[in-house]
């Protein structure tokens, strides 16, 4: 299991062993953190899993493919280190990453 930290806007910590090849946004959906909406169920066709990855682990995350940027255009305060939680596959190399939900989500 790997260990993620999703921290709502209220600033309180989710900690969650997250299953290797689930996505952040189905441990956060499965732990009921708050602001994570995920209206499209994974599809990358919506922005209401949108999160801020945690400055220190964005170079590990990496970046949005094209598709996922297009879905970014629709989020809520876009910044560089925003990615769609549904696109963030768990891997071991992830332990202890640490993602901030936003404000609200698109």
């Amino acid at each position: 299991m790997t260990k993620l930290t999703i921290v709502a806007n209220d600033g309180t910590n989710f900690e969650v062993d997250a299953e290797d090849g689930s996505t952040v946004m189905e441990n956060a959906i499965r732990n009921a953190v708050p602001g994570i909406e995920a209206e499209c169920g994974g599809a990358c066709a919506c922005a209401t899993c949108h999160v801020y990855v945690d400055d220190n682990w964005s170079e590990i995350v990496g970046t949005p493919d094209v598709m996922e940027e297009d879905m970014l255009d629709f989020a809520y305060d876009v910044r560089p280190t925003s990615r769609l939680s549904c696109q963030i596959k768990v891997r071991p190399e992830l332990d202890g990453l640490v993602v901030f939900v936003p404000e609200r989500q698109a």
